[in-house]
C-alpha cells in the first residue's frame, strides 16, 4: 500500500471511531461545546423512543409531554454525561437510564408547577409523535420493549431520510420514490418491470439501481449505528439487538 493510501486508510478509521456519541463520552465531566452540540443533535433524532417510554408509564398525555420536555431541558443543561459508565456505552442504554432516574426524582417532588418552565431545549413535535405511536397496555409489551422498538423505527427512518437526501441532491428523487419500497419490502406488489417503465429505463437498469440502493442503505445503517455506540466493535451487536426488537 502506498504512503498516500495508508494515510487515507488511517484517516477513514479515525473518522469511523470519532462518532457523535464517542465525542460526548470522551468529554466526560468536562463537557465541551462540541460534545453538547453532538448530544443535542442525537437527542433531536432519538427523542421519540423516550417519549414512547414515558407514554407507556404515564397515562396522562399532557403530563407525559411535560416530563419528556423537562427531561431534555435538564439533560442538555446539566452534565448528565459525566455520570456515564462503561456499562452505558450505548447511547440508547444511557438515555433510558438517565430518563428513569429523572422520572423517579420527578415523582418524588410536588407537581404544583409546570415542568420544564416552558423552555424548549430541543424541538419536540408531540402531535406528530402521538399520531404514529400505539401505546396500548393490551399489546403486552413493557415500556422498555416499546422504547427499543421505537428506537429501531427512529433509526431506520433516519437512514431512509439520509438516503432520500442523497438522491434529491443528485436530481434522482423519482428513482428513490419508485424503488424505496424494494428496500424494506413495502412495494405493495409492484414489480421492478413496472417501476422501470415509470422511470423510463430497462428492468435490468432498475434492478441495478435497486442493488446500489440496498448497498448504500447497509452502509448508512452501519454509519448511523456507529453514531450511537462507543466504538466500531459494538456496531454488529447493536444491529442484531435492534432488529430483534422489531420481531417482538
Amino acid at each position: 500500500m502506498s504512503k498516500t493510501n495508508r494515510t487515507s486508510a488511517r484517516s477513514g478509521a479515525a473518522q469511523f471511531t470519532t462518532t457523535c456519541w464517542s465525542v460526548v463520552l470522551s468529554a466526560g465531566r468536562n463537557s465541551s461545546p462540541d460534545s453538547k452540540r453532538a448530544l443535542a443533535s442525537l437527542c433531536e433524532t432519538y427523542w421519540r423512543p423516550l417519549y414512547a417510554y414515558v407514554r407507556r408509564r404515564v397515562p396522562d398525555v399532557s403530563e407525559a409531554q411535560d416530563l419528556t420536555q423537562a427531561f431534555f431541558a435538564e439533560l442538555l443543561e446539566k452534565n448528565y454525561v459525566g455520570s456515564a459508565t462503561p456499562e452505558r456505552g450505548r447511547f440508547r442504554a444511557f438515555l433510558l437510564a438517565a430518563l428513569k432516574h429523572f422520572l423517579s426524582k420527578q415523582w418524588e417532588k410536588a407537581k404544583a408547577q409546570k415542568r420544564g418552565g416552558g423552555r424548549a431545549s430541543i424541538s419536540l413535535d408531540f402531535e406528530s409523535a402521538d399520531s404514529s405511536l400505539r401505546i396500548e397496555p393490551a399489546s403486552g409489551l413493557t415500556a422498555e420493549q416499546i422504547y427499543d422498538q421505537q428506537w429501531a423505527i427512529a433509526l431506520l427512518g433516519q437512514i431512509m431520510e439520509r438516503l432520500k437526501s442523497e438522491f434529491d441532491r443528485t436530481g434522482k428523487a423519482k428513482r428513490f420514490d419508485e424503488l424505496k419500497g424494494f428496500l424494506v419490502g413495502d412495494h405493495a406488489g409492484t414489480t421492478y418491470a413496472q417501476a422501470a417503465a415509470r422511470l423510463n429505463m430497462t428492468e435490468a437498469a432498475a434492478k441495478k439501481v435497486g442493488s446500489r440502493m440496498r448497498r448504500r442503505y447497509r452502509e448508512l445503517l452501519r454509519e448511523e449505528i456507529a453514531q450511537t455506540v462507543a466504538g466500531p466493535d459494538e456496531v454488529d451487536e447493536e444491529i442484531r439487538k435492534l432488529f430483534a426488537t422489531l420481531e417482538l
